[in-house]
């Protein structure tokens, strides 16, 4: 068997910035990338290379790896392990449930969670945006959504949280323990939903309880899957990107002071910082045959992560690609949410978390804020910051 060229290594000692600098190299020298690390696997880097694979379903299947690393040890969970037309009754469920209208109906709730978890940070001048602020919000946003319990919401935080910890520190044995604690809970809400249902219009798991698939009701074990895929997958995306956000501000006061100023410019903030912190490079596909992008052949059956990070700074699409520009004009064509059958269900509710949670964060320090210390980066699959210390000044 021929040696496989290793074309990068992903640095295990990153920085805030190294990570987006090394793709940005990879765009330029060798924008299909491959190496042997985390199981081996190959790189997308630029944004038109990226966007083929996400929307051909057909040739790129997510039912053999969905991230890098590989993280699923415990079962197939819809719809994000599922290639179409299997995933289709599960996502054709959750979609409607995450429409922008039942997405902005929680903006208030957000606030009141956001202003809350600030307040300690508030009365001590400061703290980490990340791990005391930006991981609850959306746990507890994502628990009033799913109609969890109450007294849920702790246990939802600390078990997502240690899942994430041992998927970013590349720990398989952690990965199938914490992973296997949310199995529990998803087990837990849907008996309760069993014994006690909901209305199907705005609880998801009493949807899928009552969805039939061509007359069939949906797999059982399959509905524990997305149960529990559902529990943790809106945690870690805008807990990385408001930390990530959080860091860019801090080194940009104008821009801080400007958002402050104006805060009916937010939302087109938060699509630009989306562009420029998208926070996964490890989404992946496998290829049914071998496939050619530009010179470089990837062979059937092997992982190829799709660097939605790296397509979304892609110069030749994104001009000054790794700046922040307010009201780019073709903003509408970054690729954080993804493309084609997997496109992001939840992109309503993360915009609406961030959004208010940048709005808090900038209401809450009239004197603003700055780092405090050096950020903790994200590692694989997802970039940004998973813990920003702040200072807030008078």
């Amino acid at each position: 068997m021929a040696t496989r060229t290793i074309d990068f290594q992903p640095d295990p000692v990153e920085t805030f910035d190294s990570a987006w600098e090394q793709f940005a190299s990879l765009r330029s020298r060798c924008p299909v990338a491959h190496t042997d690390a985390m199981g081996s696997f190959w790189a997308l880097t630029r944004y038109e290379d990226v966007k083929r694979a996400a929307s051909d379903p057909a040739t790129f299947v997510t039912s053999v790896q969905n991230v890098v690393p590989k993280v699923a040890f415990t079962g197939r969970r819809p719809p994000l392990h599922l290639d179409p037309p299997e995933h289709t009754p599960y996502r054709r469920t959750l979609t409607p449930l995450l429409s922008a209208e039942r997405s902005e109906a929680l903006a208030g709730y957000a606030r009141d969670c956001a202003d809350r978890l600030l307040r300690p940070l508030v009365e001590r001048g400061g703290g980490d945006i990340c791990g005391e602020v930006a991981s609850y919000l959306p746990v507890q946003v994502f628990g009033e959504w799913m109609n969890v319990p109450e007294n849920w919401v702790d246990r939802l935080h600390d078990s997502g949280r240690a899942f994430i910890l041992a998927v970013n520190l590349n720990d398989p044995e952690a990965m199938k323990r914490t992973s296997l604690t949310l199995y529990d809970m998803a087990r837990e809400l849907i008996a309760l939903r069993q014994e006690h249902p909901l209305d199907p219009a705005t609880d998801i798991t009493t949807a899928l309880l009552a969805n039939r698939d061509r007359g069939e009701p949906l797999d059982p074990e399959l509905i524990v899957g997305m149960v529990r895929q559902v529990l943790v997958v809106g945690i870690v995306a805008p807990t990385v990107t408001t930390g990530s956000i959080a860091v860019h501000l801090s080194r940009d006061r104008a821009l801080q002071d400007f958002l402050r100023a104006n805060p009916q410019r937010i939302g087109a903030a938060v699509e630009e910082f989306l562009r420029l912190y998208t926070p996964y490079r490890g989404f992946a596909r496998t290829a049914v045959h071998p496939v050619e992008f530009g010179d470089v052949t990837i062979p059937e059956r092997e992982a190829i992560a799709l660097v939605y990070a790296s397509a979304n700074r892609d110069e030749t699409v994104f001009p000054n690609g790794s700046s922040f520009e307010l009201d780019r004009p073709n903003i509408a064509d970054h690729l954080a949410f993804g493309r084609g059958p997997h496109h992001c269900p939840g992109r309503h509710l993360g915009r609406m978390e961030l959004r208010v949670m940048l709005q808090a964060l900038l209401e809450a320090t009239p004197g603003g804020f700055e780092l405090a210390g050096e950020p903790v980066p994200a590692r694989w699959p997802e970039i940004g910051a998973i813990s920003v210390p702040l200072r807030f000044l008078p």
